[in-house]
Order: C-alpha cells, then structure tokens, then sequence
C-alpha cells in the first residue's frame, strides 16, 4: 500500500485524511509516476468543496488532493512512446499529486529539463502555464503595458515574469506584504484598496494595454475600466463576471507542447519557480491551509520523496 493525502467527503479542512490505497494502474496513454513533490494551488480546496472543472467527472471518494506532480516513471500503460521507465517528468495528474504513486498522462506530462529540480518542476503545470497561456492569449507588442492582478502569487508571478521578458511594462496588484515581491519581479506595484483604478492610471501615465486578471470579484469589475480594447481583458480568477464585462477566460492549451516551453523558460532561468514552502506528504494538510489562507507568498510545494 501506499501513502495518499485525500477528502474523503465535500467540505472543509476537517475532510481531509491521509489514507493507503493501491498505486493506481496506468491504462492507455498513461505513465505511473514515482512521485517526488506535487505543488499545491487553490483549486485543490475547490475541488475538495465541491467545485468541478467543465467536463470533469464527479468525484469518486475518497478523492486524493493535488492536481501537478513531479516524478520518476514506474510503469508505461498500453501504447507510450516518448517515456520509459526511469524517466524524470512532470505534468497534470490523473490521480491526484499528494501521493508516493500518481497517473500522469502523456498528453499533459513533459521530461523535466536539466538543471530544474523536482520541486521546481511540480510548480509548472499550473502556475506557469497558466501565465504561458494568458501572456500568450493578450499577444501584446513589446513596450505595452500589462496590468497583472494577484501579481505576488503563483500564476501572477510568473505572468510578470513572462511579461517582461517579452519587453512589455507590468503594472501589478497585491497586498502590501507582497509589494517587496512584486517589485523584485520588475513590476510596478499598486496595493488594493480605494481609488484603486486612479492609483493605477497614476502608474501607467501611457494607459494600460491588457489586463491579466486572476483575483475576480469586485476587483475585476474594478480594473475592467483601465482597458479599453475589452478583448485584452482576461482572467483566470473570475470566469462568469468576465463575459458580463465583455472579456474573457483564460483559454488553458493543458498540453505537453506547454509544458515543453514552460519547461525550456523555466530552466533558462526566465519562470524559475518562486518557492517558499515546503511540507513532506504527512503534513499536506499544512500546506493546503497555507495556500488557502490566500496570504501564501509564491509557490508551495509538498516533498514526497527523497
């Protein structure tokens, strides 16, 4: 048997459990991964409450937490080519990544490059991608300016990571515990708060060109104004408000092209992972409040193996 961090029913933190279960067996198209860390982000609480991606079958409990993993391949399912046992990869898992054994399939799962880590490379199939493909999505011309919201957490960081190394300028929201962050990025930060649209005008004097929203709410109803091209105007915080106001959602490619590039970018130093906590598996818990406190600075990431 093997270790796993699950919910055993929709709800809160007091759902959770760790359990023993059978390393899952890789069907078709699937590797089976030794895995080494899995990040964690907060659609793992979502998915725990209830929420279901469009498509996403319901869940079969107990459901084990975490959606990108790290690993070493263990096993190949019927008709892989590309990957054989030994490999390092990385991608989005199938059957949870708070785990000693996940499913990753080879559409969504990419080698983890040289001189990247395991740690590092858990934090790319959500975060990193994410901003890949919302940067993408914008297309905007070098020496525009991108507002960037939640710019201190994962997703958000590495947005304005990508951003400036394309030559745009980055204005960015986040608390004022995040302002030393945010600025190390290369952003020009703007804390939350009253006249919060004027304080950006203040920072980008040229107008805003495109807006990366991941915070949603009356935020993005806030910022939406600072645009006037609403088809540069995405999130991937706030779905449903974001069509009322004439954008639209970040549109996820979850393919291993992605993660190829978010790989080489990574490993190039361009989105190098910005970790702040680690947790091994059996305090998975820990991790996932710290995500959920939405206070985390960064990436956190659970260490599975050696």
């Amino acid at each position: 048997m093997a270790k796993a961090y699950a919910f055993t029913r929709h709800g809160g933190p007091e759902v959770e459990a760790l359990i023993d279960r059978e390393p899952p067996e890789p069907g078709p198209g699937q590797l089976l991964v030794k895995v080494r860390a899995a990040g964690v982000n907060p659609v793992d609480h979502k998915l725990r409450g209830g929420y279901r991606r469009p498509g996403q079958a319901p869940a079969e409990l107990p459901e084990v937490l975490g959606s990108e993993a790290s690993g070493v391949v263990e096993r190949t399912g019927p008709g892989v080519e590309g990957f054989a046992v030994g490999d390092a990869v990385f991608g989005s898992t199938l059957t949870g990544g708070y785990a000693e054994y996940t499913l990753l399939p080879v559409t969504v799962a990419a080698r983890v490059p040289e001189g990247l880590s395991f740690v590092e490379a858990a934090t790319l199939p959500v975060a990193a991608a994410t901003a890949y493909d919302g940067v993408r999505q914008l297309a905007l011309p070098a020496g525009s300016t991108l507002l960037v919201t939640g710019a201190g957490g994962g997703v958000g960081g590495n947005a304005v990571r990508l951003a400036r190394h394309l030559g745009l300028r980055v204005v960015g929201t986040a608390s004022e515990a995040k302002k030393d962050v945010v600025e190390s990025l290369g952003a020009v930060h703007v804390a939350p708060g009253p006249d919060l649209v004027e304080r950006i005008r203040a920072a980008a004097p040229d107008g805003v060109d495109g807006v990366f929203d991941l915070v949603g709410g009356d935020h993005l109803r806030a910022v939406a104004d600072v645009v006037a091209d609403r088809t540069k105007l995405i999130t991937a915080g706030g779905k449903r408000i974001v069509t009322e106001l004439g954008g639209s959602a970040v549109a996820r490619a979850r393919d291993a092209a992605t993660l190829d590039a978010v790989a080489e970018l990574a490993a190039s130093g361009v989105l190098r992972p910005h970790i702040t906590a680690t947790y091994p598996l059996d305090r998975a818990g820990e991790a996932l409040r710290a995500v959920e406190s939405g206070h985390a600075l960064g990436k956190v990431v659970i260490e599975v193996g050696p």
